[in-house]
């Protein structure tokens, strides 16, 4: 099977293809685009768990090339220890558990104000819900002003878009959009840096410039990287979960009536939504030297992609791993990456999930789909729809 993970049929539906991946070629090279697609769980967690082996350095410049809204900065997710350690020691600083529980009862106020503005039968979940959720949140906790909020979206929106067609080629004029919009974006986060360093208020940039570890601390760029990972990764990441969770409870009811009636149950279901129809499919990385996996040997310099998506439905790790079960034991699911680029906003994507598949389950009149034929996301990176209609059952 000639597998392209750009080709429209795969990234409608990859699991088929992953699935031919694990027993025929666990590591194949794809052409003509000259990288290595990593499918069994085993290998997949081995690359992650070995960064001397397997860099994540220029990530962002293999995907976004000239938009990368911050090329001199190195950034948390594209690089490699000593630069990463340190890096992700001062976040950690920063971006502490205490931070994200203390979120939770605003999730759930702003949870409730999105809902309380449908009005009628019928809402579409990701526009309504899904979407703007994540990216108050994350507006907040970087101290956006509720006025520039706006601007804030669709600053989140160029960026994500350059993100999820950075495989596909991208049209000048999105291009010249884009661009402005990274523009924007800079000139107002590096003056609320600099702000924020002569005025801290309670916000997460203000809790960077504070972060320190063995005399060192962040730069304003390095402070600017990590916005525009929160960004991209903060938003994404959230409303892709919510989406194919509730998805997939609609394409298997039992399970749907399963959490219904116990509510503990929505926490596991957060879990396998992650295992199962992973929103982050695939990550790269580049082998450091020559190394051998699934018994073939690759050569240094070789760019990998890492399926996180063909790993979670891995039948060596998860049995029946194509079957959708909310009571599966997930432990050692790769939905957020594993060892220490591990997702920094796991904890968030997390609560959000939970709160908001906690307020669609039980806090609203139950739900049915209203169209069969679902858009998915055109990316190979991200797997989620763009919309997903719902209405209110009639009560009988």
């Amino acid at each position: 099977m000639d597998y392209n993970p750009f080709a429209p049929a795969v990234k409608e539906n990859p699991y088929p293809y992953y699935a031919y991946l694990r027993r025929h070629a666990p590591a194949h090279r794809v052409e003509p685009f000259g990288f290595w697609a990593i499918s069994r769980y085993q290998d997949v967690d081995y690359v992650v768990r070995n960064p001397q082996l397997f860099s994540s350095a220029a990530l962002f410049d293999v995907m976004l090339g000239d938009l990368n809204p911050v090329p001199e900065a190195p950034s948390l997710i594209s690089s490699d220890p000593p630069v990463h350690t340190r890096l992700r020691k001062l976040v950690n600083r920063a971006f502490t558990p205490r931070l994200i529980a203390a979120l939770e009862p605003r999730i759930r106020e702003i949870t409730s104000q999105l809902i309380a503005q449908v009005t009628g039968s019928e809402f579409d979940l990701i526009t309504d819900l899904a979407t703007p959720l994540p990216v108050i949140v994350i507006a907040e906790m970087l101290g956006v002003e509720p006025d520039r909020r706006g601007d804030f979206k669709r600053w989140s929106d160029d960026i994500v878009y350059a993100v999820n067609m950075a495989s596909g080629g991208i049209a000048e004029e999105d291009r010249s959009r884009i661009r402005q919009s990274i523009a924007e974006f800079r000139a107002h986060f590096q003056n609320t840096i600099e702000a924020r360093r002569r005025e801290p208020r309670e916000d997460l940039i203000s809790a960077l410039v504070r972060a320190e570890e063995e005399q060192q601390a962040f730069t304003s760029d390095e402070i600017l990287g990590l916005t525009t990972l929160l960004l991209i990764a903060g938003n994404e990441t959230t409303t892709n979960l919510i989406g194919n969770a509730i998805l997939a409870l609609l394409d298997h009811p039992t399970e749907l009536a399963k959490v219904r009636a116990d509510p503990a149950l929505v926490p596991n279901l957060v879990e396998e939504t992650l295992r199962y129809d992973t929103p982050v499919q695939n990550i790269f990385r580049q082998t450091t030297r020559d190394v051998e996996l699934a018994g073939t040997t690759i050569p240094a310099g070789a760019p990998l992609l890492l399926l996180y998506g063909s790993a979670n439905r891995d039948e060596r790790k998860f049995p029946d791993p194509d079957r959708f079960d909310v009571t599966r034991d997930t432990q050692g699911h790769l939905g957020f990456g594993y060892g220490i680029h591990y997702c920094l906003g796991a904890p968030l994507a997390r609560l959000e999930g939970r709160v908001v598949l906690e307020a669609l389950l039980f806090h609203l009149p139950p739900w049915s789909q209203t169209e069969d034929c679902i858009q998915r996301v055109d990316s190979f990176l991200v797997r989620g729809v763009k919309t997903l209609p719902l209405v209110f059952n009639a009560v009988s």
